[in-house]
C-alpha cells in the first residue's frame, strides 16, 4: 500500500517525522520562537486579508502560518502512541487559536459596521461550513502527511498550506465575534475544528500505513486504539452538522431558484417587469421586483404556482419597490 509508494531511500524515519512536528523535542526555544512569530505574523496578514476582501493576502498567510505542524504532530502522536506528544500538540494548536482569535478582536475596531462583513467574500466563505469542505480538508490531511513521509515531496508543503484553511477561519472568528456577529463567528470555529479533525484523521491513516506505528518507541496497541476511537467519535461529531448544512444549503438554493423563476412567470405580462433576486431571512425568501406601472397581477396566480414547490413552512414576501410589500405564503 503506502509503504510501496515510499522507497526506502526517500522515507523519513519515525524519529525523523517527530523532529518535524514536535515542537517540545529539539531545539525547543527556537522551534516555539519560530512557532508563535510566524503564526503571529500569519494571523495579522489573514485578518487584513479578510478586512480588505483580498484573497491574494488571505493566500499568503495560508502560506506562512505554522499552524498545520502541531495538527500533524496529533497525528503522529496517536499512531505512535506517545500521550505527550499528543498533549503537547493540542496545546500549541489550542494557543494558536488564542493568538489568532485575539488579533481579530483587536483589528474589528477597523470595521465600519457589522452589515459590510456580510457582503465580504472572505467572510462569507468561512461562516457556512459544507461537507464538502471536510472532504477537501480530509484530501489535504493526506497530501501533508505523505509529504512528512518522503524526503522529496518537501516542496508540496507551501501548497498544502494553502489547500487548508486554518488561520483565516480563526481571523473571522475574532472580527466576527468584535462586531457581535456571533454566529458566523460560530460558523468560522466550526470551520476551522472541522479542518483540524479532518487533518488529524488524514495525518493518523497516512502515518499507520507508512509503518510509524510498528517502529521501536510505539506504545501498544491497545493505546492506540484507545485514540482511535477517540478520533473517529471526533469525526462523526464534526461531519453531522456538515452534512447538515451542505443539505440546507442545496434546499434554499433550490428554494431561491424556483422562487425566482415562478415570480418571473407571474410578471412575464406586465410591462418592463424585473425580478432581481432573492433574499433570505430564515426561512422567509424576499423577491425584489419592479414593474413600469408599479402594478403586480393577482397574487394568488403566484401563490398557486409555489404551492407544489415550495414548503409551507417557507414564507414569500414580494417586494414591489415604494414600500409596498406582498405576502405570498
Amino acid at each position: 500500500m503506502l509503504r510501496g509508494l515510499i522507497p526506502p531511500t526517500q522515507r523519513q524515519t519515525a524519529a525523523e517525522v517527530a523532529e518535524a512536528l514536535d515542537l517540545g523535542s529539539g531545539d525547543r526555544a527556537g522551534k516555539r520562537s519560530g512557532f508563535l512569530i510566524m503564526l503571529t505574523l500569519a494571523g495579522i496578514i489573514a485578518i487584513a486579508g479578510v478586512l480588505t476582501d483580498s484573497t491574494a493576502t488571505v493566500i499568503g498567510a495560508m502560506i506562512i502560518a505554522p499552524l498545520g505542524t502541531p495538527i500533524l504532530g496529533i497525528g503522529l502522536g496517536i499512531v505512535t502512541g506517545h500521550l505527550s506528544l499528543v498533549v503537547r500538540s493540542i496545546l500549541w494548536v489550542l494557543l494558536g487559536l488564542v493568538i489568532v482569535v485575539v488579533l481579530g478582536l483587536a483589528f474589528s475596531v477597523f470595521v465600519a459596521t457589522p452589515q459590510s462583513l456580510e457582503t465580504n467574500s472572505q467572510v462569507l466563505g468561512r461562516t457556512s461550513p459544507s461537507f464538502m469542505d471536510l472532504v477537501a480538508a480530509l484530501a489535504t490531511g493526506f497530501a501533508g502527511g505523505f509529504a512528512m513521509c518522503r524526503r522529496d515531496l518537501s516542496s508540496i508543503l507551501p501548497g498544502v498550506a494553502i489547500a487548508i484553511s486554518l488561520v483565516p477561519p480563526l481571523g473571522v472568528v475574532g472580527v466576527c465575534a468584535g462586531q457581535g456577529l456571533w454566529t458566523d463567528a460560530l460558523g468560522a470555529m466550526w470551520l476551522f475544528l472541522s479542518n483540524v479533525v479532518a487533518l488529524v484523521i488524514a495525518g493518523s491513516i497516512v502515518f499507520t500505513v507508512a509503518g510509524y506505528a510498528r517502529d521501536p518507541g510505539s506504545s501498544p496497541v491497545a493505546n492506540r486504539r484507545r485514540a482511535y476511537l477517540i478520533v473517529a467519535v471526533l469525526a462523526v461529531v464534526i461531519a453531522i452538522p456538515l452534512a447538515v448544512n451542505s443539505v440546507i444549503s442545496v434546499a434554499f438554493a433550490r428554494w431561491s431558484a424556483a422562487i425566482q423563476q415562478a415570480t418571473t412567470e407571474w410578471l412575464s405580462a406586465e410591462d418592463g417587469a424585473r425580478v432581481y433576486g432573492v433574499d433570505w431571512s430564515g426561512t422567509v425568501a424576499t423577491v425584489d421586483v419592479t414593474t413600469d406601472d408599479g402594478t403586480t397581477p393577482p397574487v394568488d396566480d403566484l401563490r398557486d404556482a409555489l404551492s407544489s414547490t415550495i414548503p409551507s413552512y417557507v414564507g414569500v414576501v414580494v417586494d414591489a419597490g415604494q414600500g409596498t410589500e406582498i405576502t405570498v405564503q
